[in-house]
């Protein structure tokens, strides 16, 4: 392929999941290659603004006009390009935007370039070749969702599920890797889906484990159901899989998660946690969880504190429930005032909190190994393979991107502390 010679300046502005993080570097790289400079400054006016925009939530929405709203001010003459779930979800607001946009939905995501530049025949291919900034690389293996939860309107966004095969996933990450790229995430919008001529999600990790110069492995989220033994011996048994799955919770209420549309029980996330742990007692979970969904009793709120105290999460994103228009959640009765819901929100933040903490506290007098991936003031910060945040002295040898073994001898807040062994 031939560098096309062709002289500009971007902006790339990134909200929501790590699918869209890992599309917005696959359009930094592709504009890279064809001789476009990025601009991260604010201030600075560009030739070209794109922004990859999500709708999971209505605060969600928000934030997408707001930043659409804001790149407009900050840059009157530049092209601007919008993609994501807002422009699939609100296109009223493009029509009021008195601004020329190029709207590129979920479907032509790849071919944003193309749309671009039409005149061109040889860009290049929607992949990434590095993770900009990043210690950890997002590798996108799949797309769109078929569980159609009941709050949630991402199927009626994003489509179908559909899956990359996975010879061009595993081309992709031994490129990453021969760069540097120690760890990498599995990512998709709903990745336990992944199907590839009949092989699954575990077959794909497997392969990917063999990956010579690899050193971590995770999966970005996973629900319950999903992690079936063939998953589970390749999570817990893979040479590289780090023993830490942010495995989706939603609600401890089984009358919620019922309503929810979700496909599993109380007790069938327990035993996935047990089945885990058997192997790997320090095996670490992290969650979302969605607070004041309609028809959450005082009980269900109570059973979801209890399941959050028992499994002992490291991390809780805490949504308040969001009425989404075309969900079936949003026609449901017994809908909870905004205050219960942030009352709720409040205190389970406090609780998860104080698990988090305990939960961490155990790591102390342990050493774990961490990879760097920032250093301030001389501290370096980096995940261990359970997915605490560690913060060590460094010394000159410590660099962003090096595995380092750590003595962990404190916590502060949330952050593990320690020394270099």
């Amino acid at each position: 392929m031939t560098v096309v010679e062709v002289k500009g300046t971007f902006k790339l502005v990134c909200l929501g999941c790590r699918v869209n993080q890992y599309e917005i570097q696959s359009y930094r790289d592709q504009l890279n290659f064809l001789g476009y400079r990025e601009i991260t400054d604010p201030e600075v006016p560009c030739d070209l603004c794109i922004v990859n925009t999500c709708a999971v939530t209505g605060s969600a929405e928000s934030s997408g006009r707001h930043a659409i709203r804001q790149i407009c001010r900050q840059n009157p003459n530049a092209f601007l390009v919008v993609t994501g779930c807002l422009g699939e979800a609100d296109k009223e607001f493009f029509k009021s935007l008195e601004r020329q946009c190029l709207l590129v939905s979920n479907k032509e995501k790849h071919q944003l370039m193309e749309k671009i530049f039409p005149s061109i025949h040889d860009l290049p291919e929607f992949r990434i070749r590095s993770f900009e900034g990043k210690s950890r690389a997002f590798i996108k293996v799949q797309d769109g969702c078929n569980s159609f939860c009941s709050y949630c309107i991402i199927p009626y966004l994003r489509g179908r599920s559909r899956s990359r095969p996975i010879q061009e996933i595993l081309e992709e990450i031994s490129g990453l890797v021969s760069q540097g790229y120690r760890e990498v995430v599995i990512a998709g919008i709903n990745v336990g889906d992944y199907q590839d001529e009949g092989k699954s999600l575990a077959h794909l990790i497997r392969q990917v484990d063999e990956i010579e110069g690899i050193e971590r492995i995770r999966i970005s989220s996973i629900d319950p159901e999903d992690v079936q033994e063939d998953l589970r011996d390749i999570l817990l048994l893979g040479k590289h899989t780090c023993h830490s799955s942010h495995l989706v919770l939603q609600s401890g209420s089984n009358a919620i998660l019922k309503r929810m549309n979700r496909k599993y029980s109380r007790s069938d996330f327990l035993d996935c946690v047990d089945a885990l742990r058997s192997v790997d007692p320090k095996y670490a979970f992290t969650t979302d969880v969605i607070v004041g969904f309609p028809g959450e009793t005082d009980q269900d709120f109570e059973d979801t504190l209890r399941i959050i105290e028992d499994v002992g999460f490291i991390k809780i994103h805490i949504f308040p429930f969001s009425p989404r228009e075309r969900t079936k959640a949003y026609t449901f009765s017994s809908q909870l005032p905004q205050s219960v819901i942030n009352e709720r929100k409040k205190y389970l933040a406090e609780v998860a909190k104080e698990v988090a903490r305990k939960e961490t506290a155990q790591r102390i007098g342990e050493t774990l190994s961490v990879l760097v991936e920032r250093i301030d003031e001389g501290i370096a910060y980096g995940h261990s393979p359970y997915f605490d945040m560690v913060g060590f002295p460094a010394d000159p040898n410590v660099a962003v991107n090096t595995l380092i073994d750590v003595c962990i001898e404190a916590i502060e807040e949330d952050t593990l502390k320690g020394k270099r062994v």
